[in-house]
């Protein structure tokens, strides 16, 4: 049974991984938070994991109220951010397949939230607008996110705000092109 070993540097410390010959070594407790260790960032995983449970929890309870959840948030944003989107391109911008979109774009449909219209040039295209209904949950949905942010920003100098979109850009998934 090997133990975890660690340096006893304060600034850093490594888990040596135990070798798992034995299925039961595999179940041994361990006993030492995952903590310093050089090559992951802990403490801002979990700035990440609580700004986004907090982030999300006030549009979650208001979707919650209609029967709708973080897909269909999703959705009913990105229409109204661009009134004309193709069900192809939000599939593209929300990563998700056909059917997941399927679900939930009928109940938003069917809800009175978001049209469904055949393209112009091409009568193939299924162009995506929002309703008055949709424009509404969607600020409904955005306000107290935006008030969230700004309390986050309050005291901030516009490099500082700029820094901050400058990092969340940065973690993004970048595909190939993308500046």
């Amino acid at each position: 049974m090997s133990k975890a070993s660690h340096r006893n540097d304060k600034d850093e410390m490594t888990v040596a991984r135990p070798a798992l010959k034995k299925k039961t070594s595999e179940q041994e407790l361990i006993d030492m938070p995952m903590a310093h260790a050089a090559h992951i960032d802990f403490d801002t995983i979990e700035e990440f994991y609580f700004a986004y449970r907090d982030f999300v929890s006030d549009p979650d309870a208001y979707l919650e109220k209609s029967g709708f959840g973080r897909a269909h948030h999703r959705v009913v944003h990105f229409v109204n951010r661009q009134p004309g989107l193709t069900v192809a391109d939000l599939l593209d911008t929300l990563r998700i397949t056909k059917q997941s979109l399927a679900r939930v774009l009928k109940q938003l449909i069917d809800g009175g939230y978001i049209r469904q219209m055949a393209g112009h040039a091409d009568r193939r295209q299924r162009k995506l607008y929002p309703t008055l209904a949709g424009r509404e949950l969607a600020l409904a949905l955005a306000e107290p996110q935006s008030r969230r942010i700004a309390r986050a920003f309050q005291g901030m100098s516009p490099t500082e705000r700029a820094a901050v979109h400058r990092f969340l850009a940065g973690m993004r998934d970048r595909e190939a092109g993308d500046a």
